[in-house]
Order: C-alpha cells, then sequence, then structure tokens
C-alpha cells in the first residue's frame, strides 16, 4: 500500500436482552434502522428483506465477565448457541481472520468446521491474511488451510467484479464476515467488509454479519468526512475518522447508503447482534479476549489512540511501528523536549505527554535512536483521539524544522481531504482546523443514528 499497511493504510433496537432478535435485511438498511429505533426488542423486518425472524438466545457457556460485571455475547456466540439455524441448507463462507475467537479462544473456523450442522466451505482471507502470518500490506494468497483442510481465498486488495468471481468460484450460497474492528475510518478491515457485500450483491450470494465490540466504545462519531475525492482502500465512502459504530451497524449503514449505488441493488444482509454490549462500554469491561487483529494493534490501549495517531503515517514522523507501543509513541531524529512540552501546554483533554527516545526495530528509522513523545491516558471517557492527532501534528510542525508530509500526500487519503493538511500549512491552529470538519460531521452524525442498534 502506498501508506505502510493499515493506513493507506434479527432486528433488535437494542441490546442487552437476553434472547434479542436477529437482524435480517436485504432493502434499505436506512429503513431498518428507523424500525429498529421504534421497535422494541422483537422482529422487524426491513423494506424490501425476506426476514428470517429467528430469536437467538444467549450462548450457554459466558465469557467471563468484564470489569462491570457484565458478560458480552459476540454474533458468533449467539449464532452457535441457536444451533447455527441460521446457517441452515447454505453452503458457508467466512472471511475471518485471528480475531474471529469464542470466549475461550478457539477460532470459530475450527469451531464450525468440526461441527456437522454447519456445511462451511470456503475461507476468505484479509489482509495479513486469514491465520494472521502476513505483516503489513501482505495477505496469505490461495491455500488449503492445513488445520481444516478448507480453501482459503486471498480477498486482500480485490473488490468489485474480481472480488465477485472469487465468492462464485467458490460455490458458496453465504458469505459471512466476523473480524475485530477498531472504530476508525482508515482500518481496512471495515473497506473489506464493504467490498465484500458489494462483492456478494454482484454474485447473487446473501451476507451475513456476525457483530462484536467498537472496542473505543459506539458513544460519538468524530473527525473530518471523507470526501469521495479522496476515496481509497482506507476510506471508500464519507464517513467519519472514527465512526463510533459496530461491524454490523457499519454493514447496515452501507447497504442503506452506498452499496446500491456501488453494485445496483443492496445486498442480502443479515446481522447478528451482540448481547450484554452497551455504547459506553471499553473493550476491558466486555470479558472478551483480546486478539491483535493487526501487528501493530497489540492491545486495546492502542486502539484508543489509533483514530488520531495513525495520522503520523503521513508525516516523514514514525507513528511507532517497531515498537512495543506502536500509535503511542511518536517521533523522528533531532526532536527534543519541546515538543512534548508544547503539546503538554495545550492541556489537552484525557491525555499527558511524556518526552521519549526510542529505536524502531522496522519501519520508520530502523535501528537509530530518535527522539518524540509517548501519549499516556489519564481519562479515556474525556480523550479525543482526532482532536488530540490534529494537536500532535500541529505542534509537531511548529517545534520541528525539519516537518514534512509525506511527498505522496497520503496524509489526505487518511484524513478524507487535503483540508487538513493545507489548513496546517497556512498556519491554522487545532480548533480551527477542527472546525473544518464539523457542518460535514453533524450530517454524517444524522444519517448514523437510524442504523445504531446498541444503547
Amino acid at each position: 500500500m502506498a501508506l505502510s499497511r493499515r493506513v493507506l493504510l434479527g432486528h433488535l433496537a437494542a441490546t442487552g436482552a437476553a434472547g434479542a432478535a436477529l437482524t435480517a435485511t436485504a432493502g434499505s438498511a436506512r429503513a431498518a434502522g428507523a424500525a429498529g429505533a421504534a421497535g422494541a426488542a422483537g422482529a422487524t423486518q426491513a423494506a424490501g428483506a425476506a426476514a428470517d425472524s429467528a430469536h437467538l438466545p444467549s450462548p450457554p457457556r459466558a465469557a467471563r465477565p468484564g470489569h462491570g460485571g457484565r458478560r458480552v455475547h459476540t454474533g458468533f456466540d449467539r449464532l452457535a448457541a441457536d444451533g447455527y439455524r441460521l446457517l441452515d441448507g447454505h453452503r458457508i463462507g467466512i472471511v475471518t481472520n485471528p480475531t474471529g475467537i469464542t470466549p475461550d479462544l478457539r477460532h470459530i473456523v475450527d469451531v464450525m468446521h468440526a461441527d456437522n450442522r454447519v456445511r462451511l466451505t470456503a475461507v476468505f482471507g484479509p489482509e495479513h491474511g486469514f491465520r494472521g502470518t502476513a505483516q503489513a500490506g501482505g495477505s496469505e494468497g490461495r491455500y488449503d488451510d492445513p488445520a481444516t483442510g478448507l480453501p482459503v481465498y486471498d480477498t486482500y486488495d480485490k473488490s468489485g467484479k474480481e472480488l465477485a468471481d472469487i465468492f462464485t468460484a467458490s460455490g458458496v450460497d453465504t458469505v459471512i464476515f466476523d473480524i475485530q474492528d477498531v472504530g476508525a475510518r482508515f482500518y481496512t478491515y471495515i473497506w473489506t467488509l464493504y467490498d465484500c457485500m458489494v462483492a456478494a450483491a454482484l454474485a447473487g450470494k446473501r451476507f451475513v454479519v456476525l457483530d462484536r465490540p467498537n472496542p473505543v466504545t459506539g458513544r460519538s462519531a468524530t473527525g473530518p468526512v471523507l470526501d469521495k475525492a479522496y476515496a481509497s482502500f482506507v476510506g471508500r465512502q464519507p464517513i467519519s475518522q472514527a465512526h463510533g459504530m459496530t461491524v454490523a451497524e457499519l454493514a447496515l449503514l452501507f447497504n442503506g447508503e452506498f452499496v446500491p449505488k456501488a453494485a445496483g441493488r443492496p445486498v442480502t444482509l443479515d446481522t447478528v447482534l451482540m448481547t450484554g454490549w452497551r455504547r459506553d462500554d471499553f473493550f476491558d469491561v466486555t470479558g472478551l479476549p483480546w486478539v491483535p487483529p493487526s501487528p501493530n494493534m497489540p492491545t486495546p490501549d492502542t486502539a484508543l489512540v489509533y483514530a488520531g495517531t495513525c495520522l503520523f503515517e503521513g508525516t516523514n514522523l514514525s507513528e511507532g511501528r517497531g515498537t512495543t507501543r506502536p500509535f503511542e509513541l511518536l517521533g523522528a531524529p533531532g526532536i527534543d523536549h519541546r515538543w512534548s512540552a508544547a503539546a503538554n501546554e495545550l492541556a489537552l483533554p484525557g491525555v499527558h505527554f511524556r518526552e521519549a527516545y526510542f529505536a524502531p526495530t522496522f519501519s520508520k528509522f530502523q535501528g537509530k535512536t530518535i527522539g518524540g513523545l509517548q501519549l499516556h491516558l489519564h481519562d479515556r471517557t474525556t480523550f479525543d483521539p482526532v482532536h488530540t492527532g490534529i494537536a500532535l501534528l500541529v505542534t509537531a510542525k511548529q517545534t520541528w524544522p525539519d516537518f514534512t508530509w509525506r511527498p505522496d500526500h497520503g496524509i489526505d487519503h487518511l484524513t478524507g481531504s487535503a483540508t487538513v493538511r493545507t489548513m496546517i500549512d497556512a498556519g491554522a491552529g487545532t480548533d480551527e482546523v477542527a472546525a473544518s470538519w464539523r457542518n460535514g460531521l453533524r450530517r454524517f452524525q444524522g444519517v448514523r443514528e437510524s442504523y445504531l442498534r446498541y444503547r
């Protein structure tokens, strides 16, 4: 990818009640959103949907309680607890990676393959691969999985008819998606989701999304909204930089707003929602195990800052790849205490900055000791990663004379337009830059609202 890896790189109104309904949507997801918001926890059919209004029980084997004493059951947990009835009679292919696990850390492909109630016939691997053996910007290619013997098809960097042809060649009737997201527009798995939905619509395949938590909460959407002129694999469609949605909610939004324009029609979509998850939940209260969804997303703490500090992919500073704290450590040769001091003077909510020196083991400045700062969150409930990321770009440019953008202007793909870059170059401050996306964000928030499924 032009920028390293991850950056250029039913019908439930509110979950939490056991026995919540399965969402089945094939037509307007916006209609499903309005119906879900108005209805109770029963089944509400979306416009144009061939609804399969089964009610899924909570799993018999629950995840351990999280910090809040509650248990979250993922979409897969509920699908399995219902005996996979949603998949009856279908040949199944699944888009997943190492995050597709049960609470006891078994991979769902291994679990389904061993269960004669499921006709699992194919696996589709995204960036980094199904088993996670590939590094940034790579995939595992086409192979047969040694553990199950299942054919694994490579979806990375494929879309449209090319990807639809892969689904057709695989012989599946239904494509399942189950991957842990981290809540940022430029984290490419959500665009794998989008591309697979478009391809499934083109190939006439049914699509099922098994939901997992947004690890940084679903409280709000923040940051600039993508300008379609800057669309890429780190942002196919106009959503905000931090979207505040789960993958199932995003799938409903994609199907209501974008898939018909790309494929000529919506995809036949089912979403299996979670129980026990609330919009203000951080990952550590879910009771679920964390598996790094990509090599440089080692902990949920990384996800907390990623939506802002990943912007440094678009600069000549290190974003901390090759360290034990990627996206929390930022720096370059010649930077000293003045940057962290300038950042601390802003008194940004929820975060302090420490002068730091480190030597990345790979990526930018490999093997060189460089200076910079480390983010230390002291109140994650007030921390705004996007606003903080912009503040760090502004202060880096002010305090380090060698600051530059990457020559390809990849920063524009990350922020969604040229506005952030050109305003910072013109000397704009953090608040002035943030004000530039206010109207677009307000419009997106209005669209987003009708697709939300959790309180």
